[in-house]
């Protein structure tokens, strides 16, 4: 079996996550959040639309964890995002993570918006 180093570009893997929190690139961040190549910042939830607006220009893709189980976006939130073109996959938190980062270690411009589990 052949192993392989992952390397990240300057964006931060996820290393973990637990109730009310999640661990990226080694600092743990308390509460729903949104991160980015630039940076992790708080996100306000489904309500909190222009912060998602404003992460997502120039991504190829938008992770949406929903917290410990798949849910539906608010029909809102989706419109507001598709009408602003932004590519958007909703899935639990757990499975956003682990996709984000593969994503990231591919060297892709990705996003994640998280509720915690």
């Amino acid at each position: 079996m052949r192993l392989n180093e992952v390397v990240y570009t300057d964006a931060k893997p996820v290393d973990g996550y637990g109730p009310g929190f999640f661990r990226i690139g080694g600092e743990v961040f308390e509460g729903a959040l949104v991160a980015l190549p630039t940076g992790v910042a708080p996100w306000g939830g489904y309500d909190d639309v222009q912060t998602l607006l404003d992460a997502a220009k120039d991504l190829d893709v938008f992770f949406v964890g929903t917290g410990a189980e798949i849910a539906h976006l608010p029909p809102a939130l989706r419109s507001a995002l598709e009408d602003a073109g932004i590519g958007v996959e909703v899935m639990s938190s757990p499975t956003a993570c682990r996709t984000y980062n593969i994503l990231l270690s591919e060297g892709r411009r990705v996003g994640l918006a998280l509720l915690p589990v």
